[in-house]
């Protein structure tokens, strides 16, 4: 059992800055408001001297929020997910658990199909034990890209979907949230038609597709689009291939279609606050959520990284708190946190408000996962995944499954 007190706690909506609580136990949370109202507890701060087995956590005037969860993260620490070793997996689950991510969803690249398997296998194998944050599953982000399409990723084994190809990968379904297509593939919609019977959900990314064919894509059953504003078409591109009539890409169909949900990659390089500020307004806090799409060189020093296997990825390094290309001209992913990304988006979109900004970081996407009934809020019967803030919003304490891991 853990009781926290002294500070803010952040809900789904609101700041409660009025002396509340929340009581923890059995990794669940079995309590939140005035401590006078508490049954397990008095008005005063629960101490070790009042209950030994219990924790009194003094928020020290900070924050209470839920734990993050990352819809789309590749590494950290020096460590890549398709590097496909129980150690690498340790190593990331550890790091992100520093910035306060308690849940997330391993991340491929393009890479070999006896790569993809082996990564299957340990997201199986880490679904029911990681050292850190929580894994819920797999996103199967690579291969299915336009080739013109897949940024800083490995290019030699970009190909569309085939069933040869994708039913293995189908053995770990239960294993996978997600994945993503590019619409305009061949075989694309058959691949999502697959994935939605098996329970998977389906994103658009890395995708070169029109307006049209990303609102069929909508009509197959895609729900979620990558990584706004990157690897993806706008009119401007699709001029290039037809000056006239102008044609709308996956840019304009992610913001014109409500039931299309989103994310962006807040860390303060990839893009600057305008286009951070027209994705809320245009989405709000209920359909775009925060990722880190953070590498391996998280945490790490600038210099050479591999992006994907060691085994067959792509260089990038890192320089002035972002990943690019070794020619320095294009992005090569994120090398931040999710802490880092909440930060930067309070200040760069002082418009939405703290609680809206931890809500798209933890309910947004825990609900884009059909998980907002187990993770995301601060609410009575969730699991007991909560960070502790500073006023500076910088982490000092993550719990997962209420115990205490940093």
């Amino acid at each position: 059992m853990a009781l926290f007190h002294n500070g803010t706690i952040v809900t789904k909506n609101s700041l409660c800055s009025d002396g509340h609580v929340v009581r923890t136990q059995g990794g669940r949370i079995v309590y939140m408001g005035p401590p006078e109202k508490d049954g397990a507890v008095t008005a005063k701060p629960m101490t070790k001297a009042d209950a030994p087995d219990n924790e009194s956590v003094d928020l020290q005037g900070g924050y209470l929020i839920p734990g993050f969860v990352d819809l789309h993260v590749h590494g950290g620490a020096n460590a890549d997910f398709m590097d496909v070793t129980p150690e690498a997996w340790s190593t990331i689950c550890r790091a992100h658990a520093k910035h306060g991510t308690t849940s997330f969803t391993p991340t491929t690249t393009v890479a070999r199909h006896d790569q993809h398997m082996k990564f299957l296998a340990l997201t199986r194998a880490f679904k029911e034990n990681s050292p850190g944050t929580r894994v819920l599953g797999a996103h199967l982000y690579g291969p299915y890209f336009a080739p013109e399409a897949k940024g800083c990723h490995p290019g030699a084994h970009v190909r569309p979907p085939t069933p040869a190809d994708y039913e293995p990968y189908f053995e770990y379904a239960s294993d996978i949230s997600t994945a993503t297509v590019a619409p305009e593939l061949p075989g694309a919609q058959a691949f999502v038609e697959a994935c939605l019977k098996r329970g998977i959900r389906c994103n658009a990314g890395h995708s070169y597709a029109t307006f049209a064919q990303m609102e069929a894509a909508v009509g197959w059953g895609v729900t979620h689009v990558d990584h706004l504003f990157c690897a993806m078409s706008d009119r401007s591109r699709l001029r290039q291939t037809q000056s006239f009539p102008m044609r709308g890409g996956v840019m304009e169909a992610t913001l014109y279609f409500d039931q299309l949900t989103t994310e962006i990659i807040a860390d303060g390089k990839h893009m600057l606050p305008d286009l951070l500020r027209l994705a809320y307004k245009v989405k709000g806090p209920g359909r775009l959520a925060l990722v880190t799409d953070t590498s391996r060189a998280m945490d790490m020093p600038d210099g050479a990284y591999m992006f994907g296997p060691l085994d067959g990825g792509e260089p990038v390094i890192k320089k002035d708190g972002v990943g690019l290309t070794p020619d320095g001209k294009a992005l090569g992913s994120s090398v931040v946190g999710m802490d880092h990304c909440v930060r930067t988006f309070h200040q760069a979109v002082p418009e939405a408000g703290l609680a809206n900004v931890i809500r798209m970081a933890t309910l947004t996407p825990a609900t884009i996962l059909g998980l907002e009934q187990e993770i995301g809020s601060i609410a009575l019967g969730k699991r007991a995944d909560l960070v502790v803030l500073d006023r500076e919003l910088n982490v000092r304490a993550t719990y997962i499954g209420g115990a205490k891991v940093v």
